[in-house]
């Protein structure tokens, strides 16, 4: 597996690369179509100095891609905690795909979703939201836009945007659905539960 480290505001010394050689072993017995790690390290001027430096794992193999980050007081302890987060994700990603044995298969993800009921959409009373983004302090749910992404996609499954989702440790996912071909979000509820919104196109 390649393995590439980048650092920005902070030096990356080469006993750091060997630190980072030695502990993705931990990822591998999770994974073993991993082709690719990118581990960026950057030290952040406006953070406290327990969380001074952020580290970015992307993983990438034959599959979906895996990212995770985290934040310390130096790099050692922000890579060991964003590798924790990492093969936290990639076990429940791959707990997911397992099929039991015999007939006791568990029910798809799609199956589980349509037999419950729709998600209460219910608005909360609204009181003045008032959050930090980067150094500006935005009150209410101004049209401030921080960050733009966009991404090739093809249409898969809802189960396999739930395996995806798993993996980015995100708890919401965008996709196209392959059965409807609409617009669709998979999100993570309360508890255990997992919603899916999808937009009608005309």
């Amino acid at each position: 597996m390649d393995v590439v480290v980048s650092g920005r505001h902070v030096e990356v010394s080469e006993g750091f690369k060997e630190h980072v050689a030695d502990k993705i072993a931990r990822l591998e017995k999770h994974d073993q179509r991993l082709i690719r790690l990118e581990v960026k390290v950057e030290k952040m001027t406006n953070r406290q100095p327990d969380r001074a430096i952020r580290v970015e794992l992307t993983a990438k193999s034959r599959g979906p891609v895996v990212r995770a980050e985290a934040s310390a007081e130096d790099k050692m302890a922000a890579l060991d905690l964003a590798l924790d987060k990492m093969s936290a994700q990639m076990r429940r990603a791959a707990d997911r795909r397992k099929v039991g044995k015999g007939s006791r298969s568990p029910e798809s993800v799609h199956h589980a979703l349509t037999r419950t009921s729709a998600p209460d959409l219910t608005p909360e009373p609204e009181e003045p939201l008032t959050r930090q983004t980067g150094p500006i302090t935005v009150t209410g749910d101004g049209p401030l836009v921080v960050r733009e992404k966009s991404f090739e996609a093809s249409p898969i499954s809802v189960d396999q945007a739930l395996y995806e989702m798993e993996l980015v440790g995100h708890d919401f996912y965008l996709f196209v659905d392959k059965d409807s071909s609409r617009p669709s979000v998979l999100y993570r509820r309360k508890g255990y539960d997992y919603g899916v919104i999808s937009l009608d196109l005309p």
